[in-house]
């Protein structure tokens, strides 16, 4: 297996790079670690499903502590307790819309009932006919069918008039009400800056009716993005001038079609419109002035950031020439997003699950107004916050193990002279040796980015607890820290992806990598500026392309249900979404083009193309340092800034 041995540790600083040579596992303390944490999460699942919260959970139980669809035992000095629910199978509440965000939970009473009411039950004689006609009471245990319209107490002991139609939750038996009205107010208590319901009202109507066109520019957004990769794999010597064109028309196209929108809906009669539409069309056309005017200043910034960056353009294309044909060399390097994805998914259902089994967890324990609930007392209350912090940890592991698979697939293409050697499938030869080798590493390095991520994330529960409590001093403090620790985590996860590279090509622990990689980062920090930052700018104008084409297509389509609509949600919900989805994919490609540049840093800093010490670039970027050297002489005497740039390219392959 090759675990038996560790690496050296009287390496010498003056260490030559031998890449794909003297594996070794790496860090291996981290990954004892790594696995008792892991022990740790799954005892905190097999705790909460052994205590009985795995029943509670699916079943579903009442405020009285009584699991419905079995016999229950009697809890002391809980009445109503050790009721038989056999037939009562489902979870029904006495006012569904009766929530507590503060600890997350529904407040209203809680009954076991045979069957949810698919219609809207009116009055108490329909509530009544129901419980006759299914054998399901609605009301408290306390009151018979027959007492719902006469006794006194059923204002109190019945469920809110009028009761909505409901449907039960399939596995989790919850009779859930089925109109949008309910969720429209539980969307009111969470946003708390919107002053009008009435305007939140038709947001969520605009989503719910456009349902249809969300879902189909979602599978747009993800239909573009994998063209884009395509296109990137076939292209990438001209990629970078398409996209700019095609940025500049997008955006200038975009941003023409909403002011004309916006000019036509303002000139439009309203005489004949209905009140509520008329509102609706307010609210549209004061959406298309803002997007308006964000589309303008956004193409105008854009056009700026371009006209200063035109020059350096040159300087990326080379190296998007080297990637495409790592796409190329390498086509399972497209699926890495699927994976990564399909793994985070599942981990997010087990934490949710678990999450849900600990909601339940605990003793029975009767609070104030007379009800049953769970509480965890003792040390295991802390579970919770062991808990948040596996979902950070091992969300960071998984995003690790894929820069490290992806930084040891293209590590392997770079240092390979003869192309046609290259193992049968690259990536699974480097999730091999990920898995032998370096899980260590990626324990480590991920587990340095949740140090930083749990203080800021406690910050920002802080301050959104303290918003309109705090003075102006403690406010700016409190996003001064956040922003800190932001641009902090946005470091460590540059160094930590370099990191796992320099551990991909010479198999030493996360500490050593880092700082061999800082190393060469700073000694080509100009590099770094403009090979790097044009890359990834160039890789955020594919992702504009993608949300602009989304987005363009879904006002055309949206703009044809304007007069029932309101379609602003909609909107940001699908441009969400298409950039998202184009960031997931071209992230893949901004790490292909980041493992490139450091393997070419290493290349021109330790071989001169001096025979034993041939350089392992590509044609292309020979090609590219040639021709930068022969521009920094044209432009040398005149101490061009174009020469400064190139200057520390040119002499990194003087030799070459």
């Amino acid at each position: 297996m090759g675990c038996c041995s560790s690496a050296s540790a009287a390496q010498s600083s003056k260490r030559e790079w031998k890449p794909l040579e003297d594996r070794s596992c790496t860090d291996i303390p981290w990954l004892l670690l790594f696995v008792l944490f892991c022990i740790g999460m799954g005892f905190i699942c097999g705790f909460s499903v052994a205590t009985g919260a795995a029943a509670r959970l699916v079943s579903g139980y009442d405020s009285y502590g009584n699991i419905c669809g079995q016999k229950n035992a009697k809890l002391e000095a809980i009445p109503n307790s050790g009721m038989d629910h056999t037939h009562q199978k489902y979870v029904f509440f006495l006012d569904p819309c009766k929530l507590d965000l503060i600890n997350r939970k529904i407040k209203s009473v809680a009954l076991c009932v045979a069957a949810c009411p698919r219609q809207e039950l009116k009055t108490l004689s329909d509530v009544q006919k129901f419980a006759e006609m299914n054998g399901s009471a609605l009301c408290s245990y306390n009151l018979k069918p027959s007492e719902y319209t006469i006794s006194l107490k059923s204002s109190d002991l019945c469920p809110k008039l009028p009761v909505p139609a409901s449907a039960p939750i399939p596995f989790f038996h919850r009779c859930a009400p089925v109109n949008i009205s309910c969720y429209a107010k539980f969307a009111e208590a969470l946003i708390t800056f919107v002053s009008d319901n009435s305007v939140l009202h038709r947001l969520i109507s605009g989503v719910m009716t456009s349902k249809e066109i969300i879902l189909g520019l979602c599978l747009l957004s993800l239909v573009l993005s994998m063209i884009l990769m395509v296109i990137i794999r076939y292209i990438s010597r001209i990629l970078v001038w398409i996209l700019t064109i095609l940025v500049i028309l997008g955006s200038l196209g975009g941003t023409g079609v909403l002011w004309w929108l916006y000019a036509k809906q303002r000139r439009s009669p309203k005489e004949k419109v209905l009140p509520e539409q008329l509102q609706i069309a307010e609210d549209n056309l004061r959406a298309l002035l803002i997007y308006a005017i964000s589309a303008t200043v956004f193409t105008v910034i854009l056009f700026l950031i371009m006209l200063v960056m035109r020059k350096r353009v040159a300087l990326t294309i080379a190296l998007f020439h080297v990637a495409g044909k790592v796409f190329i060399h390498l086509p399972l390097l497209v699926f890495q997003p699927f994976w990564t994805f399909f793994a985070l998914v599942l981990f997010w259902a087990y934490w949710i699950m678990t999450l849900l089994f600990l909601g339940t967890t605990g003793s029975a324990v009767q609070n104030d107004e007379g009800f049953v609930e769970f509480r965890i007392s003792g040390p295991l209350q802390y579970m919770w916050w062991y808990h948040v912090v596996g979902l950070i940890w091992i969300s960071e592991f998984i995003l690790a193990c894929q820069q490290m698979t992806v930084a040891g697939a293209v590590v392997t293409y770079y240092f390979t002279r003869d192309k046609r050697n290259l193992p049968f499938t690259p990536i699974l030869a480097s999730v091999n040796r990920l898995i032998r080798y370096h899980l260590g590493t990626v324990a480590k390095g991920s587990f340095i980015i949740t140090l930083v991520k749990i203080p800021r994330m406690i910050l920002m529960y802080i301050h959104s607890q303290l918003k309109g409590k705090e003075n102006a001093c403690a406010r700016c403090v409190l996003k001064s820290c956040i922003c800190c620790l932001w641009c902090l985590e946005k470091c460590l996860n540059y160094l930590n992806q370099n990191a796992y590279t320099a551990t991909a090509i010479n198999s030493t622990n996360f500490c050593t990598s880092a700082k061999d990689a800082f190393v060469i980062l700073v000694e080509n920090a100009l590099r770094v500026a403009a090979i790097n930052t044009v890359g990834d700018f160039m890789l955020f104008l594919g992702k504009v392309l993608i949300v602009c084409s989304t987005g363009l297509a879904g006002i055309m389509l949206l703009n044809y249900q304007q007069d029932y609509t309101v379609w602003v949600l909609p909107l940001i919900i699908v441009c969400l979404f298409a950039f998202l989805v184009a960031h997931c994919f071209l992230s893949i490609y901004e790490m292909v083009v980041d493992v490139l540049f450091l393997c070419f840093a290493i290349d021109t800093k330790y071989n001169d193309g001096s025979p034993g010490r041939e350089f392992y670039m590509d044609k292309v970027l020979m090609e590219f340092v040639e021709n930068s050297r022969k521009a920094m002489k044209e432009a040398g005497k005149g101490g061009v800034a174009d020469a400064r740039e190139l200057k520390p390219m040119a002499s990194g392959a003087s030799s070459a």
